[in-house]
């Protein structure tokens, strides 16, 4: 029998590999970089996660209940995670330009809030690839970078999912509720292009953040020396 999960993870696989290699996310959970990127990376995913969240709640498609759960949500995570790291005054700095967005954060948040409550094709492929991406990397992201930069977990929250209890049975679940949803074979069609697609505009965000932190002069030493770093994250366990 073949399931939809199993041929959603064959045909993003490629995908997924050329995102997890960015540069950005190698020499950051190497400990090439410093605090400042951790909280950085955070920031994008706060705009990316406002448009994504809202649009699952604007979205009346049912079959998009099912995976709709507030276990997974990630906002009110990373509102703590920024007030830690740059104050409770954060949003203001954002406005002014103080903090950067990069634009591929920016477009992924605008393109989030345009095509995600009338799509559910759309909003389900970008759903698999955020969600699974951080159910499964989040603990390693986590504890690399409290070892690499001394943080502590009170401002790494984006990566603990409280009210999950098992990481794993959760994903088998999530992936069950994808092979038992009722989309058509075009309608699967449209979801394994929108996932390669969402891959890539993950990999963009990290591409932004690179040339960002090297035009604060710094240097990325792996990438200088022609270092290939292993991957670290893997969604598709």
């Amino acid at each position: 029998m073949n399931l939809f999960s199993e041929e959603l993870k064959r045909h993003t696989s490629a995908a997924h590999e050329h995102a997890e290699q960015a540069g950005f996310v190698t020499e950051l959970l190497a400990g090439r970089m410093d605090a400042g990127q951790v909280a950085a990376m955070l920031l994008q995913n706060l705009v990316i996660y406002r448009s994504l969240e809202s649009a699952l709640k604007v979205n009346q498609d049912p079959r998009l209940a099912a995976f709709a759960d507030p276990a997974l949500m990630r906002v009110e995570a990373l509102e703590k995670d920024l007030d830690v790291h740059y104050g409770h005054d954060w949003e203001s700095k954002v406005a002014s330009g103080e903090l950067h967005v990069t634009p591929g954060a920016k477009a992924y948040a605008d393109e989030l809030a345009a095509l995600g409550p009338m799509s559910a094709t759309y909003l389900i492929a970008h759903h698999y690839v955020r969600y699974l991406g951080d159910l499964s990397g989040g603990q390693i992201i986590s504890a690399l970078v409290q070892r690499h930069y001394g943080l502590g977990p009170e401002g790494l929250n984006f990566y603990a999912f409280d009210h999950i209890e098992k990481i794993k049975p959760y994903k088998d679940a999530y992936r069950t509720r994808l092979d038992e949803a009722d989309f058509s074979e075009i309608e699967k069609q449209e979801i394994l292009h929108h996932a390669v697609v969402a891959f890539e505009t993950n990999r963009q965000v990290f591409v932004d953040l690179m040339e960002h932190y090297l035009e604060l002069g710094h240097g990325p030493h792996g990438l200088e020396q022609g270092v290939e770093l292993p991957v670290v994250v893997d969604q598709r366990g």
